[in-house]
């Protein structure tokens, strides 16, 4: 794996990595390789919740229109006697 070195970052820069790398449990460092990561390969950090990956991929398809049947009359509850 390759290395790189950070020079003359903003010390602003480097507060607000390091407060975005406490709010996600993270080091510094692997922080900033998430965000690398994900700006050069579109790659999200992640796991992405399954309802709003379902939308994202089947929303623009408009959806289906279900029939549901009717309901009918309650069925007797067993008899253990």
């Amino acid at each position: 794996m390759a290395s790189i070195t950070i020079r003359n970052l903003d010390d602003e820069v480097k507060t607000r990595l390091r407060v975005r790398a406490a709010e996600h449990h993270r080091s510094m460092e692997e922080e900033a390789r998430v965000i690398l990561r994900e700006a050069v390969c579109g790659e999200t950090a992640g796991p992405r919740n399954l309802a709003e990956f379902t939308r994202e991929c089947f929303g623009p398809l408009g959806g289906v229109d279900l029939e549901l049947p009717a309901r009918g009359p309650l069925r007797e509850p067993p008899d253990f006697s």
